[in-house]
């Protein structure tokens, strides 16, 4: 086994990383107590940061579980590493996947309105 990833990086192919079919378990409560942290270096009240960070990882999560296995393998690869080796965050893997969504299929996403055309209502 060892020979056949030497052999690939002898070669230049990257390795594929395998992706869980499962959505990835990620230490949301870390990024969202350096949050408070980094809220409070600023000078900023802490008060509700902490629980309104939870609160949107958690709905993050529950989003991604329905993306997640409509989502290919190349989204999810390119997706779960930054996510959850840099970030520890579902909000940014959601962005990720519905970036990616977004990109793949540009027909589905409503055209912009302008300004003016929002103001006429």
């Amino acid at each position: 086994m060892k020979i056949a990833f030497l052999s690939l990086a002898l070669v230049g192919q990257p390795v594929p990383i395998p992706v869980a079919d499962k959505v990835p378990v990620l230490n949301v409560e870390a990024l969202c107590k350096a949050t408070v942290e980094n809220a409070k270096a600023l000078g900023l009240t802490a008060v509700q940061i902490f629980s309104d960070c939870m609160k949107d990882e958690k709905q993050a999560q529950q989003q991604i579980s329905t993306l997640w296995a409509t989502s290919p393998s190349d989204v999810r690869n390119r997706c779960e590493g930054p996510a959850s080796i840099e970030m520890q965050s579902y909000v940014e893997l959601l962005t990720c996947l519905q970036a990616a969504f977004v990109s793949a299929h540009p027909e589905l996403v409503p055209p912009r309105r302008s300004s003016k055309d929002r103001n006429k209502q």
